[in-house]
């Protein structure tokens, strides 16, 4: 365990991810040949391999399969997607069904290249129910929580490239020390808004552990998966909702359709309520290299200062916004 410096908020906000659950998987695995090539990692999501970057540093090739503003949960392989698996040292996922369409392939490449699920590793009573018996995935929205998926890739690393394991730990260790120091920053910020006004209306239902870790209430025109439909009953269920507590602001995401938005907002514009677009948050995958969203820490930045303007009218909105 190399946590020591954030330990105590550690254990306060998460609960210990002890005897990680991937450790008794790597305690058996080889090492990397020793050709002196820095180890090759795949990562499914753009979230995800941003994760792998932050700990493995200059010390892996990572390589994303997924571009940044593709939905993972209808995300298909293609036959050069298959060989880039296959041809991986290490394939880690996001795990907890994010990437429903390739839970088969994964199965497969996992008995004979290394494959990692960071999220399957959390403890399961800090995980909310998605309902059909599996768990919502998108628990990088709550940064101390993300934290605990730090371990596990630590361990994985280390076990395929031994001689990298300081570096890898210190480099965990700075990470989930600033991925807390962001938890208390998102926290503080969210705190702006006024209680009565911080409900979160998004495309799909990708916030609900953002909403439960900073005191948001989140509402998802679609469920945590964007392969459910939203039917008419559901937007007319929103309708009245945002018409009766006068929500200013709809968000919409970055890595799905805004129809659904488009049907709320002219569903409350018939009854009389202006609602705007508050910003477009990142939601299923970070941006690209170039932005201020390259990393998952830029992201939720972004998106906490989107949903600050939104909710408090501090905000002019995204462009082409208007109802």
């Amino acid at each position: 365990m190399f946590f020591d410096p954030p330990k105590s908020r550690w254990r306060r906000r998460v609960g210990p991810v002890l005897g990680w659950v991937v450790a008794l998987a790597c305690a058996t695995l080889p090492p990397a040949d020793a050709s002196g090539k820095p180890p090759r990692v795949v990562a499914t999501t753009t979230i995800v391999a941003d994760l792998v970057r932050q700990v493995g540093g200059d010390r892996v090739a990572v390589d994303c399969l997924m571009a940044p503003g593709i939905d993972p949960h209808s995300y298909k392989a293609t036959p050069r997607d298959a060989d880039r698996l296959a041809r991986a040292e290490l394939v880690v996922a996001s795990g907890l069904h994010l990437e429903g369409k390739l839970a088969d392939l994964l199965a497969k490449l996992g008995r004979r290249v290394r494959v990692l699920a960071v999220a399957d590793a959390l403890p399961a009573d800090k995980l909310l129910d998605a309902g059909a018996g599996v768990h919502d995935p998108h628990v990088w929205f709550d940064a101390a929580l993300w934290s605990g998926c730090v371990p596990p890739v630590v361990e994985t690393l280390s076990a395929l490239d031994p001689d990298g394991t300081a570096d890898y730990r210190a480099s965990g260790t700075a990470y989930v020390e600033r991925l807390l120091a962001l938890d208390a920053e998102m926290r503080e910020r969210l705190a702006a808004i006024p209680r009565e006004r911080r409900v979160l209306v998004t495309a799909h239902d990708a916030f609900r552990y953002f909403g439960r870790a900073y005191d948001v209430e989140v509402v998802g025109v679609q469920g945590t998966s964007t392969e459910a439909e939203a039917g008419l009953g559901d937007v007319n269920r929103l309708v009245d909702l945002v018409v009766t507590r006068n929500i200013p602001a709809v968000f919409v995401e970055t890595s799905v359709s805004d129809r659904n938005v488009a049907a709320l907002r002219e569903g409350a514009a018939a009854r009389g309520h202006a609602m705007a677009i508050g910003g477009r948050l990142h939601s299923d995958s970070i941006g690209g290299p170039q932005g201020g969203a390259a990393t998952l820490e830029g992201a939720i930045r972004e998106n906490v200062e989107a949903i600050v303007a939104g909710l408090s009218g501090e905000g002019g909105g995204v462009d082409g916004a208007a109802p």
